[in-house]
């Protein structure tokens, strides 16, 4: 004898599914397809550091970079464009905004920071604050 499942079983766990994934974001329209955008990689060289973020399609003039305390903020937008009279076969490349802070474990000194842009990777150079500096002390 076979067992029937409620027809209105089926459809809650199915709207609890559908529910689950709507919130879990992996739906989100973001530049980066998931995650935080754009990816970077923090470095400590002596008492300074580097980042290197990849923003491949970004134009420099698009791309912003503010330096506060401890904070270092990239901000900008990632145009994808199409030829004309095109039709759409697969989006993968997302265009958009995009607003990354990155929070460093000392204060910068923003009048030190360098920025370099070349292929789509951004790298910045980040000196230490001098008053984040160790100073050395002689005992008498």
């Amino acid at each position: 004898m076979a067992l029937l499942m409620d027809p209105f079983d089926a459809l809650t766990s199915f709207q609890q599914a559908l529910d689950a994934y709507r919130t879990s974001g992996w739906l989100d329209s973001s530049v980066s397809g998931g995650g935080a955008y754009p990816p970077v990689n923090v470095f400590r060289k002596g008492d300074d550091f580097i980042i290197i973020a990849e923003l491949a399609g970004v134009k420099k003039s698009d791309l912003d970079v503010q330096v506060k305390g401890r904070t270092i903020r990239l901000t900008g937008t990632k145009t994808v464009s199409y030829p004309d009279k095109s039709a759409l076969h697969r989006r993968e490349r997302l265009a958009g905004k995009f607003d990354r802070a990155v929070t460093m474990p000392v204060d910068i000194n923003p009048d030190g920071v360098k920025a370099e842009y070349r292929d789509g990777v951004l790298a910045l150079f980040l000196p230490r604050a001098e008053s984040e500096k160790p100073k050395l002390i002689k005992v008498a």
